[in-house]
């Protein structure tokens, strides 16, 4: 099993917490993993992506053209990575501030209303794990326990009373995920 995966939208969303904590998963899980983080000079506000790549076998390069699933948090992402999406792959999206939804109907698509759930929730902190249980849904590579251990190595010391909110965050995400388009 190889997954190679663009996490991508503005900076400050945790997109690449996002990536960090599913590498740090993968790695408690025994496997192969990269993780190659890429953003402007802005940072918060600006866009940011990473790639990350769990496997059972070595990895040989952490760059990619061509991804089996793509998780967009902004419309600058979705017209950059929706077509880079292989054909039978996945795209997960958060609709808020989507203003052109994907349309391609050779590879699986799903929509989680992350920033509407974590506003809810009153705690906009959370948005990138109920972001993250969506896709773990349809992508079980990590299991629960390992991505538990993988927040404890990625979160400092001070935030690890916050876990439990972040799993209980992967598990609404879980939940409340819809397909919009399924091969």
């Amino acid at each position: 099993m190889t997954e190679e995966i663009i996490i991508a939208g503005f900076g400050g969303q945790g997109v690449l917490s996002m990536g960090k904590i599913l590498a740090y998963s993968g790695i408690m899980q025994d496997q192969e993993v990269s993780w190659m983080p890429s953003y402007g000079p802005e940072m918060r506000g600006g866009t940011a992506n990473v790639t990350v790549i769990i496997s059972d076998e070595r990895i040989s390069s952490p760059v990619l053209n061509a991804f089996d699933s793509a998780i967009v948090l902004n419309q600058q992402s979705m017209d950059k990575f929706e077509p880079l999406v292989k054909a039978g792959g996945t795209l997960i999206y958060d609709p808020n501030g989507i203003t052109h939804h994907p349309t391609r109907k050779d590879i699986n698509i799903y929509q989680i209303e992350g920033a509407r759930l974590a506003a809810e929730g009153g705690n906009p902190k959370i948005f990138n794990m109920i972001i993250l249980g969506g896709f773990l849904k349809v992508k079980p590579i990590i299991n629960l326990d390992n991505l538990e251990k993988g927040l404890k190595k990625s979160l400092p010391a001070r935030h690890h009373n916050l876990i439990p909110m972040n799993i209980e965050a992967v598990q609404t995400g879980m939940a409340e995920l819809k397909t919009i388009h399924q091969l």
